[in-house]
Parts: structure tokens; sequence; C-alpha cells
């Protein structure tokens, strides 16, 4: 997740995908507050941290990814993309996407992407531990609601979201939408998980990129934000009632892309590719004031409201 102004206005509209009143199926998503913990406390704690340049970190990451979506029933693929030498890199550096899929093989999909990489020497519990961790709970619900399943998920753990390579086609997203389109993959939704754990009740915990937000919205920040652009407006929707039903506060925006933030992550790199997709975020730091600090461990973390997030994307790809 990087530095943003993200403002948070819904324009209503009709949702055409999935969570639309009806056609919930009747599921319990069971999410485990336990894995999202143990998620987060190894892959923030891994020494050195899992930035760019510690190869052994990233593919410690790699491994426990990988592992846990065999331990759920999966048979992970690997997505090798190489970033040529530059500045950051001295040399070809090849990085790792890992990929694991559930239901139909045919028709559309929805893609669900977290980054596990973090921002130079920190410990990156919600930027992004928070986000691989509930990516693993929804692949998990995913395989024991298989049959269940009205489209392909594709669940893809990506690398180099952060800097240097934010921004750039050496993302690993990039690098993901790019082979999708090249496939001519017809995707459904891309929804991107990017810090989803930091959440506060106190009044004026809650920051916004305008002074005038702030009579609008909520000054606690005990909300969960989904983001996207006008085309992704009935994805964003939908995501709305699929937190409604969870019962955690959701406030949403989908318009213009030119207000900074709003394609501050994985999502902006399907955007480019003309695909629907949305951004769940805890809004990072307008909320945590740990954003790419080394106080950014899992003691700062609410694994009860993380649930509620991991429920509503569980929730999202069972929905017709």
């Amino acid at each position: 997740m990087k530095l943003s102004s993200i403002l948070f206005l819904t324009i209503p509209t009709m949702s055409l995908i999935g969570c639309s009143g009806s056609h919930f199926i009747n599921v319990s998503p069971n999410v485990s507050t336990n894995n999202l913990h143990a998620t987060v406390d190894f892959l923030s704690t891994i020494d050195p941290p899992r930035v760019y340049y510690n190869k052994d970190s990233l593919e410690k990451c790699v491994e426990y990814i990988s592992k846990k979506f065999i331990e759920y029933g999966y048979k992970p693929d690997f997505q090798k993309f190489n970033v040529p030498a530059n500045s950051s890199t001295l040399s070809d550096e090849t990085y790792k996407n890992i990929i694991a899929s559930a239901g139909p093989t045919n028709g559309e999909r929805i893609i669900i992407g977290a980054h596990y990489d973090v921002c130079g020497e920190q410990p990156g519990a919600d930027d992004n531990a928070s986000g691989i961790a509930g990516l693993l709970e929804i692949a998990r619900f995913a395989k024991s609601h298989e049959k269940k399943l009205p489209l392909r998920v594709d669940f893809v753990a990506f690398c180099l979201e952060e800097p240097p390579f934010f921004g750039t086609t050496n993302m690993g997203s990039y690098a993901h939408a790019e082979m999708m389109n090249k496939m001519k993959i017809k995707v459904r939704a891309m929804i991107c998980l990017d810090m989803i754990g930091f959440f506060r009740d106190e009044k004026n915990t809650q920051d916004y990129p305008v002074e005038l937000m702030k009579i609008f919205y909520p000054s606690k920040g005990n909300f969960i934000s989904v983001v996207g652009n006008f085309s992704s407006r009935s994805l964003v929707n939908s995501l709305e009632t699929c937190f409604e039903k969870t019962k955690l506060n959701v406030e949403t925006y989908s318009g213009p892309t030119f207000i900074p933030g709003i394609d501050f992550s994985d999502h902006r790199n399907y955007w480019h590719f003309d695909y629907k997709a949305a951004m769940i975020s805890d809004s990072a730091f307008y909320r945590n004031p740990n954003y790419h600090k080394t106080t950014d461990t899992i003691d700062t973390l609410d694994f009860n409201r993380m649930k509620k997030v991991v429920e509503a994307v569980c929730y999202k790809i069972v929905g017709n």
C-alpha cells in the first residue's frame, strides 16, 4: 500500500456481481483467527525482512504460502518474472508470483490478490502480511466449498508491489495482469487485499487528504474501505453489500483515478488491461501510524475485525 489520498464516496448503482441481496448463498465462512495470526506472525518475523534485495527471505515467503496452498488441497503454480538490471537491482533478477485456483476450470474467473514483499527493513505485519493471511484463509474456504463456486477463483500472492518497483511494469501484479490479457482470459473481477488489519475506535483516529471530508466521513478508524474506478463501480457496490452482511463498517469509493491514492496498489495493473478491480484496505497512513515503520508489528492488529474482512470476500466468491 503506497502513501495515498483516498476519498470514501459511494456512487449508488445496481450491484451486478455477487452479494446482491437474495443472491447470498447460505454458507458459513468459518474463518480462523488462529490461522490469520499464524500467517502474520510467520511473515512479519522473517529475518532479514522480506524486501526485494533479501532474496532468501522472499523465498521463505514463497515456501510458506505454497505449503499452505498444498495443505488446503491446491497444486500451486509459480509465475516467474524477470527484472532487468537497473539502479535498484544491479543484475538481472527473477521473482515469483504464487498462484492457486479453485472452482470451474472454464469461463470467467475472479482473482484475489495480495503482495508479500515489504518496503524497507521493517516487519510489515499490516503491510502486507495481513493481506496474505486473508488470501490464504479465503483460499481455504474456497477449497472446502469448491462445488458452490459459480466462477473459477485464482488466488495470487504477488512479489514486488513496494518501491522501488511500484508504478512500473516490474510489479508482480503487472506481470500477472499482462499474462491474463495476452492469454485472453476473461476476468470478472480482481480483488486486492492490501492492509486489512488496523482499526481504531477512538475519535479523531481517521485522517483524510482534505479537511472538508472530516465533516462527512467518520472520525473513528473503525471501518474498512473498498476503492475502485468508474468501471469497477458494480464490483465495489457488491463488496459493500458483502461487508454489510458481516456487520463491519465499510466506506466505499468508485470514481476518477486522478485522486491520489486510488490506484496505489496491485489493482491498478488490472485497470491498465481494462479489468474490473477493487482494493480493500484499512486506508494505510491515514489511520495507521506504523505505516512503513519498524513498529508495524503483529500486536497492533485487530484479528477479530480482520476476520470479518475475510468473511466478506468469502461471501463474495460464492455469490452469483
